[in-house]
């Protein structure tokens, strides 16, 4: 029966099983995320466990959490959660229900690695390359006999939700999506050499180009080599792009060494877009230091040799070609074809 001089009348006994029953509070043991064969670690986060060890070594210092407290999340379990959003291309709650956490903790923990990550730009992102000038242009050389090469350049969109403010008809590209046209040139062996990704979707190839620094270093003389692109650009001493019009076999020849060489940045494009489904489609607050971060991610990749994943058969994009050529560019396009290609 119930004590009468108790505050909670209850029977004695009656406490006494029900402390016995009470749940002890206890976290989760959450799994070693990389304590897997490399076969699932490539499919979810698209680094084996060699490579997110390292990628957890790099980033450490900037993310790491200063307490335990509440079991706070590991550095390998951040840098593994935001592998899994670049890798997968998903909704958040998708991430969060995957990895058995909070929405809010998802979020920060995507957006400490992203930001830890651009403080690496200038480190892996670098032109024209971690190797010489001369490997570069002599690997660029054996693919199709164009010489003089130090990098391949072209423009690619990036989706993003609709844009807010009084410019959003300005990220309203060709195809009538929203977007980013992110500029971007590679060497011989699909590492990304430069980066531009500030521009809406409607701004032409050619002016994003002629507004970049890239295009300022090449002016001032600072580089030894040629870049190749399609005819979104206008033909310049450092950037060469084909015939609009061939009429000789020798020009002929030109516009195929010079699609087989620059072809390499259309891989490259290929190789990010599949590496990180992502890229698929940003907000556009945040589509900028993503697709910097899975540029970085991709060096990083290329550089230790990581699974390239099956590519996605992408739709070329469509070209506004440039119809008037500089004088300079022409001569030296001329040259060229009168040296190697006749």
């Amino acid at each position: 029966m119930a004590c009468p001089f108790l505050r909670n009348p209850v029977n004695i006994s009656a406490q006494i099983v029900r402390r016995a029953l009470r749940r002890e509070r206890v976290f989760r043991d959450r799994q070693d995320p990389i304590a897997f064969p490399d076969s699932y670690l490539y499919e979810r986060y698209r680094f084996s466990a060699e490579g997110i060890l390292y990628l957890c070594k790099l980033l450490e210092p900037h993310i790491t959490n200063v307490t335990r407290r509440s079991h706070a999340l590991t550095v390998t379990q951040m840098v593994c959660i935001a592998l899994r959003f670049f890798a997968s291309g998903t909704y958040l709650y998708a991430i969060v229900d995957a990895e058995h956490l909070g929405k809010n903790t998802v979020c920060r923990t995507i957006r400490k690695v992203v930001l830890a990550l651009q403080g690496y730009l200038n480190s892996f992102i670098v032109f024209p390359g971690f190797l010489s000038t001369l490997s570069i242009k002599e690997g660029f050389y054996k693919i199709a006999g164009f010489p003089r090469v130090i990098g391949a350049i072209d423009c690619t969109h990036v989706a993003i939700s609709t844009a807010l403010g009084d410019h959003e008809a300005d990220y309203v590209n060709r195809k009538s999506f929203h977007s980013l046209n992110i500029q971007m040139t590679c060497d011989h062996e699909c590492m990304i050499t430069s980066l531009d990704a500030k521009w809406p979707g409607s701004v032409h190839d050619s002016r994003i180009f002629r507004e970049s620094s890239l295009c300022q270093r090449f002016e001032e003389g600072l580089f030894d080599g040629v870049l190749v692109g399609d005819r979104g650009y206008a033909c310049q001493r450092f950037l060469l792009t084909p015939y609009p019009d061939p009429q000789t076999r020798s020009q002929n020849w030109f516009n195929v060494a010079l699609s087989k060489t620059r072809v390499k940045v259309e891989m490259t494009f290929g190789i990010l877009k599949a590496r990180f489904n992502c890229l698929r489609h940003l907000s556009p607050e945040r589509a900028s230091q993503i697709v910097a971060a899975c540029a970085i991610l991709h060096n990083i990749a290329t550089i230790r040799k990581e699974r390239v994943p099956a590519l996605n058969q992408l739709l070329p994009d469509e070209i506004d070609p440039i119809t008037l050529d500089h004088p300079a560019g022409a001569a030296v396009r001329e040259a060229i074809t009168t040296q190697y290609f006749t």
